[in-house]
């Protein structure tokens, strides 16, 4: 009876809601147990794929570190080789002074750097110095290298491992941008070891395999199984038996495709590799192993296991708990919710944050999530009425900002000097600022609406065949004054809305003013300033196209020079033979311009080109020109100066086929003219003997010119002594030709024919260039050095930039250079030469005047002159014992130039007698075959470099 009524009782007692907890329960507690199954699971994959993360991350991290220090290398390898004590000796093959350009800096290379070694080498691969102990040069391909460096300019860098692994980086020395030679720096991986274990925060080695001399048994750290031996440790008392025991189990492929992990001592521990692809060795290859301790991770893992089943089991008790009170009180809450939505809805969000608390609860249910919306909600509200507000105020703003952008580009647009036009679709004209009004002389209302062309391009404009193309074009407009002005118009489209016609807005610039500058800039790059007529550059380029133009046609040159210019000038002064030079072009010029070219050369040379002409008409027209200088009549103050010139005529092609050809042939016919006295003309075909010295002139052209591509000249110096104390800093720079046979040539033998061929201009520039480069090695002494400047490179335009720019690439001090003119050059072209010599003497240069004292009337010309130095000729010097009048003309030469703060300098000096009355004169210096005969630079300064001493 009580077992039938016990089931009763408790079939009785367990209701239908223990029946729901029960069923409840059994559901709870399985997905418990599922879901602390699937949470280990989860644990275990993300640590997975953390581990794999992690790795990547190392190796990608390791990479940087690798390209962070082979970048940090090549720009310290670029510093290095950007100094500028390194770049002329690499370039001279000067290793002693190579090797100190980098002494001084190789203990910070070391020390800060961590430098392993420093080359320094040639183009040739010659290694020209090194510091600290690296790879064996042999071992590296220094010649590769050196050949892919110095033809691409690039810089190399490359990691290479035998016994060690070591960066390298290989950039250019560039002199002037040349390459001259390539330095190279080494570094060990040292600090990419350190900073992969401060990053990584594992154990680090590093291993190279794959090398035969590597193969040690008894070294500890050679790993047999994988034929490597590992170069640098983190840790190696824990770190080394570790690995051992790896490599008795695992390979390094396996490793780089994945990490393994192992036990030791209790310990779990993963092991990972990183392949260095950046090894230029193909023989060896190196890897980064990882020993990273992850016991932690795997403890954590069981432990978040362990906790995920407690809460769990505490979470299923809650439940249960809660489930028997989840319906208490919820119906309240929803009644005070929609109570408060009407306040909400009148904008009293303060009344709804303190009627409903903010707070958060661990299991929200419906009515949680409304209060928390509603809360929300209100927030929300307010904050959008709090930024609407705050958007109309910055709307204000921005409207006062837009009106002061209107005002100032209206500003903009009535005060600037140029023409600025809007235009429509059409091409008419919708906006004019006031300067285009003011120089048309039409207000605005005139001018809106009306066509573009109209106004500003006489009616022809094609601007909108494509109106949203830029365009600028140059037209002429007439202004209202009759003025006609060049205006450079620059048209661009402007931006229009999508159904907007397109517009666009012209800008304006009067070039006139620069239009009239460029012209002149032609006239006088064309002419002679002085004489209006063409110049010797004009005159060259029109006989070269007439001797391509007349190839089988005839032709000829008259070369002019006037007769006794020189005494004109100094008895009368350089402006009246200035005047005369005038007078002679203007009766050249409308005499003769319309039969060909009329130019003046120079000085007082003038030329003629005449087309389709024979010698017979070349002949009349040179009659033509004796008759017209002898009845021009030129008077100066009470002097009357009769005018003669000696005419040398050539024709072509029959004495040359090219312009220097026929200069020279015209040369030596005038010569002849001059020779003869009577005739004032030489036709050369006339004179046999004319045609063998035109060869040697030739002959003497060509030599000339191979001796400058082939520098076979060779510099001599004589010393210029300073009385007082025989003290010698002064040399003159003389030149001499060197012959096949190894002699050298006077230069009596080929000076004439350049100064007549025009190749005495390169003569002077090659001699400039090789005595600056001699100068700035012997500055430092301070030796000066006076080089002799042709009359033709005072008419060089380029004359100055060219001193300038090879005193820059030199670095010779400009105040050891002396220029040395003749007197007869500086006089006969006074303001040629004495713009030209102010000049040179602004970059610091100072002046000679030379063989002063021929024209001893022009001693006027002292005061005027930018000279430093008189050179008294030599010819008074050497009758100096002898002749009384000689010491009388150097005694006054020597107190007219101490007047005028010159110093002199006495030439000819052949004897001793001589110095004490040079003295007693006041002369300064003296230069002379006693004094010091000319040498061979080379000779005379044995501190010069190799490479200057032959200068050839």
């Amino acid at each position: 009876m009580i077992k039938t009524t016990v089931p009763i009782h408790k079939s009785h007692r367990f209701s239908l809601t223990w029946r729901v907890i029960t069923l409840s329960s059994l559901l709870l507690l399985a997905l418990v147990t599922l879901f602390t199954v699937l949470g280990h699971d989860n644990l275990t994959r993300q640590f997975k794929e953390s581990r794999d993360q992690h790795h990547e991350r190392q190796q990608r991290e390791i990479r940087l570190a690798l390209q962070h220090s082979s970048e940090n290398l090549r720009q310290l390898a670029g510093l290095t080789a950007a100094s500028s004590s390194l770049g002329p000796p690499l370039q001279a093959g000067d290793s002693e002074t190579v090797g100190q350009a980098l002494n001084s800096q190789w203990p910070a290379l070391q020390l800060e750097a961590g430098i392993d070694e420093v080359l320094v080498m040639d183009t040739h691969g010659q290694v020209l110095g090194s510091w600290g102990m690296g790879a064996s040069e042999s071992q590296l391909p220094i010649l590769s290298w050196v050949r892919r460096v110095i033809n691409t300019e690039i810089p190399l860098t490359t990691l290479r491992c035998s016994t060690s692994c070591q960066q390298f980086a290989a950039v250019p020395v560039l002199v002037e941008g040349e390459s001259v030679g390539m330095l190279v720096l080494t570094r060990s991986l040292a600090d990419v070891t350190r900073e992969a274990n401060e990053v990584s925060g594992s154990e680090v080695a590093l291993v190279v395999t794959g090398a035969d001399d590597q193969r040690d048994i008894a070294d500890e750290r050679y790993l047999e199984r994988w034929n490597g031996r590992i170069t640098a440790l983190t840790r190696q008392e824990y770190s080394l038996a570790l690995l051992q025991q790896a490599a008795q189990t695992l390979s390094l492929p396996s490793l780089l495709e994945a990490p393994a992990i192992f036990e030791n001592e209790g310990r779990s521990l993963e092991l990972s590799a990183v392949d260095m692809e950046e090894d230029a060795d193909l023989i060896h290859s190196s890897y980064f192993l990882l020993i990273s301790d992850i016991t932690e991770q795997i403890d954590t893992i069981n432990q978040d296991t362990r906790t995920l089943l407690f809460v769990g089991v505490i979470g299923w008790i809650l439940a249960e708990l809660l489930l028997l009170f989840i319906l208490l009180g919820p119906m309240a809450r929803l009644r005070r919710v929609a109570g408060l939505l009407p306040t909400l809805a009148r904008g009293k969000f303060s009344d709804i944050r303190s009627a409903i608390p903010e707070r958060q609860r661990r299991l929200p249910d419906e009515i949680d999530v409304l209060e928390s919306t509603t809360l929300a909600l209100s927030h929300q509200l307010e904050m959008l009425e709090t930024q609407v507000q705050e958007r109309g105020e910055q709307l204000a703003e921005r409207i006062e900002e837009l009106a002061k952008e209107r005002d100032f580009v209206n500003s903009l647009l009535n005060t600037a000097q140029v023409f600025i036009v809007a235009q429509d679709s059409t091409g008419r004209i919708s906006l004019v600022n006031e300067y285009s009004q003011e120089i048309l002389g039409l207000d605005e209302s005139s001018l809106l609406g009306r066509n573009f062309g109209d106004i500003f391009e006489n009616g022809s404009s094609k601007l909108f065949h494509t109106p949203n193309v830029s365009q600028q074009d140059e037209k002429t407009l007439l202004t209202p004054d009759q003025s006609l002005h060049t205006i450079a118009w620059y048209h661009a489209p402007l931006q229009a809305g999508s159904n907007e016609q397109p517009s666009r807005i012209s800008v304006g610039l009067d070039i006139t003013k620069r239009k009239a500058a460029e012209a002149r800039l032609t006239w006088l790059a064309e002419r002679d300033p002085l004489t209006e007529l063409y110049n010797r550059r004009y005159f060259q380029n029109s006989l070269q196209a007439a001797m391509e133009r007349t190839m089988h046609a005839n032709g000829a040159v008259l070369l002019l020079d006037l007769d006794q210019f020189k005494e004109i000038n100094e008895l009368s002064g350089h402006h009246v033979g200035d005047q005369l030079l005038r007078k002679v072009a203007k009766t050249l010029f409308h005499n003769l311009g319309r039969h060909g070219v009329v130019a003046r050369l120079g000085g007082d040379e003038f030329a003629l080109l005449l087309e389709d002409t024979n010698a017979e008409q070349s002949v009349k027209i040179a009659q033509y020109i004796v008759q017209l200088l002898e009845n021009l009549g030129f008077t100066a103050g009470e002097r009357r100066h009769r005018v003669t010139a000696s005419i040398g005529i050539a024709l072509f092609p029959m004495h040359g086929h090219t312009p220097a050809d026929m200069m020279a042939s015209a040369d030596v016919a005038m010569y002849k003219a001059k020779e003869n006295g009577l005739q004032h003309w030489h036709l050369l075909s006339q004179a046999e003997n004319a045609k063998d010295e035109l060869k040697e002139r030739v002959y003497w052209v060509e030599r000339i010119r191979n001796a400058l591509e082939e520098n076979s000249f060779e510099l001599m110096v004589q010393p210029i002594m300073r009385l007082e104390d025989s003290d010698v800093k002064h040399h003159e720079v003389l030149l001499r030709m060197r012959d096949i046979d190894g002699s050298l040539i006077s230069p009596a033998h080929f000076i004439p024919v350049a100064e007549q061929s025009g190749q005495i201009v390169l003569i002077d520039r090659w001699v400039l260039r090789q005595s600056l480069k001699a100068l700035s090695q012997l500055q430092k002494r301070g030796i000066t050095l006076a080089v002799n400047l042709s009359g033709q490179s005072l008419h060089d335009e380029e004359l100055k930039q060219y001193l300038s720019d090879e005193l820059a690439a030199s670095g010779a001090d400009p105040h050891h250079l002396i220029l040395e003119v003749t007197e007869t050059v500086a006089v006969t072209d006074f303001s040629t030469a004495r713009g030209v010599l102010q000049s040179v003497r602004e970059l610091g240069c100072r002046i000679a005047l030379d063989d002063f004292g021929i024209g001893f009337s022009s001693l006027h010309y002292l005061g005027q002159l930018p000279i430093d130095y008189i050179k008294i000729d030599g010819s008074f010097i050497h009758s100096l014992l002898t002749n009384p009048d000689s010491r009388v003309i150097v005694r006054a030469i020597a107190d007219i130039a101490k007047g005028f703060g010159k110093q002199t300098i006495a030439e000819f000096v052949d004897q001793e007698a001589l110095l004490p009355l040079l003295k007693s004169y006041g002369i300064t210096y003296g230069q002379g075959f006693y004094l010091g005969q000319p040498v061979a630079i080379g000779n005379a300064f044995s501190d010069l470099p190799p490479s200057d001493k032959h200068l050839n």
